[in-house]
């Protein structure tokens, strides 16, 4: 089979999608916008394509989920050419990679250890395979491998959980509370006396130790987070609608009005549960 009859056979399963690729950052014939691309300027779609997949899991739209896998996957195709010219490694060694992680990380599974053991001491084996794993990368301290690239919140999080197994935290809930209120307290004083730059400052100490908290409640802040988008954006467009009742939008409607109307949109949601 040609390389172009792979191109069009819908059966060619992965292989049809990496000769695609391969044909879109063809020197001579392929996609010039793809050929221009790089790692850094892929990077942000890959991001994003991340994102919209679980945002169609968050929304339960699984005819969408399909499609965002695709273009998940596709990504990790595209860097997986990129660096297949450039001799770092190819699409087969991500896959080799990803597998035998998978294969060392679960020995209950595919060794010869019990599977007769609780989801908790499953979790803390799995924790303890990835700190060896970092030793093997030479990462020796407690935060190497905590991606910088991610997510400021959800990196807090796994920050502040990373330091949690060596001892590095606050014994209880009751004492992150206490932290949050002094740090509250700091970001009123900077917001009436300091510079810019200190505010900011102290608000991500403030949002730092939100983050903590969230791990000592069993929250995950990035989900509760995305959650709260998504009740703020349900709820206000309510409100939008209950204007348009009116024959009115936001722009001339007023604070009082919206404010009321917030409330009865909370009412008739609690009315439907």
């Amino acid at each position: 089979m040609s390389d172009n009859s792979i191109i069009y056979d819908e059966s060619a399963g992965i292989e049809r999608l990496l000769e695609i690729m391969r044909h879109l950052r063809n020197p001579e014939t392929g996609c010039p916008w793809d050929i221009e691309q790089n790692f850094a300027s892929i990077a942000p779609y890959t991001i994003e394509e991340a994102y919209e997949v679980a945002d169609a899991i968050e929304r339960e739209a699984f005819d969408e989920l399909k499609g965002e896998l695709g273009d998940l996957l596709f990504q990790s195709v595209f860097h997986a050419q990129m660096a297949a010219e450039a001799g770092h490694f190819t699409f087969q060694d991500v896959v080799t990679a990803m597998s035998n992680k998978m294969v060392s990380r679960h020995p209950h599974v595919f060794g010869d250890e019990s599977r007769e053991k609780s989801a908790e001491q499953q979790t803390a084996d799995w924790e303890a395979i990835k700190a060896a794993e970092r030793a093997g990368q030479n990462q020796q301290g407690t935060l190497d491998g905590v991606a910088v690239g991610l997510p400021a919140l959800l990196r807090a999080y796994k920050l502040q959980k990373r330091a949690a197994r060596v001892g590095f935290d606050w014994p209880s809930a009751s004492n992150v509370i206490e932290k949050i209120a002094e740090e509250s307290a700091e970001l009123v004083e900077a917001r009436d006396e300091l510079t810019q730059d200190e505010v900011e400052e102290e608000f991500g100490d403030l949002m730092f130790v939100m983050a903590n908290l969230g791990r000592h409640l069993g929250v995950e802040p990035e989900a509760a987070l995305r959650k709260a988008n998504a009740k703020f954006t349900r709820r206000f467009h309510g409100v939008e609608a209950k204007l348009a009742e009116r024959g009115k939008t936001p722009s001339n409607s007023d604070l009082a009005e919206m404010d009321a109307l917030w409330d009865a949109v909370k009412v008739d949601e609690r009315a439907k549960s």
